[in-house]
C-alpha cells in the first residue's frame, strides 16, 4: 500500500494523542500499540505504511543460528521492504530475546525505512541507536532471537502490541508511542484529526487567556460560535 505525499506530511502534523481522540469517535478503541516506546529522547514523528513481521514461539529445531541464513528469515525480509515502509515485529511481548540488533537495523536505514517498532526487544542497544533508525521498543537484551523467538514471516496480518495490524495500515509514531490507522479510514482520520489540532490549539490559546473549562472544553454553543468566528477570521 502506497500514500500519497501530501498525506503523509499532513499526518506527520497530528499527535498520536488526537489519532487515537478521533478513531475513538469511530468506534476504534484498541488502535495503540502497547509497549512500543521510544529508544531514544526527542526521535521525529514517524508516519508510514506498515510492513509486518511475525515471531512465534521459538521452537529448538528451527529456532537457530543457521536459520538466520534461510528463505524465511529476518534478513529476506528486510531485502523485501519498500522505502519509506514502519516496520511492525510482532514478537508476543517477548523481552529476553532482542529481534533485531545493529547490523540488520543499518541494513534497514539502507533501505529507507522509516521505523522499527515491536512490542518486543531490541539488541546491541549502541549500535541500533548509532544506526540511525527509530526504534520504538520494550527496551533491550542481549541474547539473539532465537534464544525465545522463531521468525516466520513478513506481510501478513499480525497482532503487536495487543493490536491488530494489517500490512499497509497507516502507522504514526511520537514520544507517546505508535498508533495504527486503518487503510479504509486513513482519509476521513486525516481530514477530523487536522481539525482536531487546529481546534485544541485554539482552546491552549483561550487557556492562556485565562478562560474556564466548563464550556470551553468540550465546547458549548457560545464557545463554538468564537471558534467559527476566529477560524472565519483566518
Amino acid at each position: 500500500m502506497t500514500y500519497d505525499q501530501t498525506t503523509i506530511e499532513a499526518l506527520r502534523g497530528v499527535s498520536t494523542a488526537t489519532l487515537t481522540t478521533v478513531l475513538l469517535k469511530k468506534g476504534l478503541r484498541n488502535v495503540w500499540i502497547r509497549g512500543a516506546m521510544p529508544l531514544a529522547p526527542g526521535l521525529p514523528r514517524i508516519v508510514g505504511p506498515a510492513f509486518t513481521l511475525r515471531f512465534v514461539p521459538a521452537r529448538e529445531d528451527l529456532a537457530t543460528p543457521a536459520s538466520w541464513g534461510s528463505p524465511i528469515s529476518t534478513r529476506a525480509a528486510i531485502e523485501a521492504m519498500p522505502e519509506g515502509c514502519v516496520v511492525i515485529a510482532d514478537a508476543m511481548g517477548v523481552t529476553d530475546a532482542g529481534i533485531f540488533g545493529d547490523i540488520l537495523c543499518a541494513r534497514m536505514v539502507k533501505k529507507g525505512c522509516g521505523a522499527l517498532i515491536t512490542d518486543g526487544v531490541v539488541r546491541d542497544i549502541t549500535g541500533v541507536l548509532g544506526s540511525g533508525l527509530p526504534v520504538w521498543a520494550r527496551g533491550t537484551a542481549a541474547p539473539a532471537s532465537v534464544a525465545g523467538l522463531t521468525f516466520v514471516g513478513w506481510e501478513e496480518t499480525i497482532g503487536c502490541g495487543g493490536v491488530c495490524i494489517v500490512p499497509g495500515d497507516m502507522i504514526v509514531t511520537d514520544q507517546d508511542g505508535a498508533v495504527v490507522i486503518p487503510q479504509a479510514l486513513v482519509a476521513a482520520v486525516l481530514d477530523e484529526a487536522v481539525e482536531q489540532e487546529r481546534m485544541e490549539a485554539w482552546i491552549v490559546t483561550e487557556v492562556e487567556r485565562g478562560e474556564k473549562l466548563p464550556g470551553l472544553y468540550p465546547m458549548n454553543d457560545d464557545t463554538k460560535a468564537r471558534y467559527a468566528a476566529w477560524k472565519a477570521e483566518q
